[in-house]
């Protein structure tokens, strides 16, 4: 299967995507994370960034499939999270109003300061994992937040908190894997952020 998709999505293998991911989420071994010879249930679908909103259509298609399946999914936006929380801290009007006046880094700051990942944002993920019922927890909008949210951060603050159900992003760049350099995820392709290990390819799972 990695030989198709050669470990990313792509335009061309983007129909291909829906048959494996639909396929690989609906079954058992999956969702009782079997085959994991005991590590985290942590899953990354890395996509080519241009496709972006064909992704967004990709995850609509594959919810309303599991929904048919009886499968779960609660799926998590981190940029509408992000939104949600500055609002909860009265904090999104000011920034609507100050962001032009601020230099990118200024911009930056502010919002890491409201949102911090450990302390803010991974306690809100934990309160919508316990307010819902799924089988699955899917993450999307990663590269609507960066940089003020590192998805390696993300993941190494979630995977304390989230080991019950299978977990799997949608990343828009490379998970890639290197004697060299270790694993890393490279956002956009270009932007390395920073190493992370512990998750498996997606498309590289035998159905």
């Amino acid at each position: 299967m990695a030989g198709k998709f050669n470990s990313v999505l792509t335009k061309a293998n983007l129909r291909d995507a829906y048959a494996h991911l639909t396929d690989v989420l609906a079954s058992d071994p999956f969702r009782k994370m079997e085959g994991l010879n005991g590590d985290i249930p942590f899953h990354i679908c890395p996509f080519e960034p241009s496709l972006q909103n064909d992704v967004n259509l990709l995850v609509k298609q594959i919810k309303n499939y599991l929904i048919d399946a009886q499968v779960s999914v609660l799926e998590i936006n981190l940029y509408d999270l992000v939104i949600e929380l500055c609002k909860e801290e009265d904090d999104w009007d000011w920034l609507l109003e100050n962001e032009a006046t601020m230099s990118k880094q200024e911009f930056k700051e502010e919002i890491q300061g409201i949102i911090d990942t450990k302390a803010i944002l991974i306690p809100a993920i934990v309160n919508k994992m316990s307010e819902n019922k799924f089988d699955i927890l899917i993450i999307t909008g990663v590269g609507e937040v960066y940089p003020y949210i590192r998805s390696s951060n993300l993941l190494e603050n979630l995977q304390i908190k989230a080991k019950e159900k299978p977990t799997l992003m949608f990343y828009p760049g490379q998970y890639k894997h290197s004697a060299e350099k270790g694993t890393s995820l490279v956002l956009f392709g270009t932007l390395e952020d920073d190493k992370y290990y512990r998750a498996f390819n997606i498309l590289d799972r035998a159905i």
